[in-house]
């Protein structure tokens, strides 16, 4: 399985971006898929996931600001960021539930 981060881009806080990760083949078999992000000097972190049977569930931080979603019929799936802050500046990616990750695709946030 091969995964297509895009989307990323430069934008000032409390604007919206929408990430897409394309996935080679059928979404509709993966268990989850889910988004990554890294800031600088920082560790990975878990932002959300979203399982196949659409059940989704985010870290604290992004609560009420992103939605994780799938389009089955693209093998896609969506991070649709609000609200960003400074804070959410980082390279995002996407990881299938079989450890396929993507090449990551940078957000920036100004204040």
């Amino acid at each position: 399985v091969q995964l297509q981060a895009s989307g990323g881009g430069l934008v000032q806080a409390g604007g919206s971006l929408r990430l897409s990760c394309a996935v080679s083949g059928s979404i509709g078999s993966i268990p989850y898929i889910t988004w990554y992000r890294q800031a600088p000097g920082k560790q990975r972190e878990l932002v959300a996931i979203i399982s196949n049977l659409g059940s989704t569930d985010y870290v604290g931080s992004v609560k009420g600001r992103f939605t994780i979603s799938r389009d089955n019929a693209k093998n896609t799936v969506y991070l649709q960021m609000n609200s960003l802050k400074p804070e959410d500046t980082a390279v995002y990616y996407c990881r299938t539930s079989d450890d396929s990750w993507g090449q990551g695709t940078l957000v920036t946030v100004s204040s």
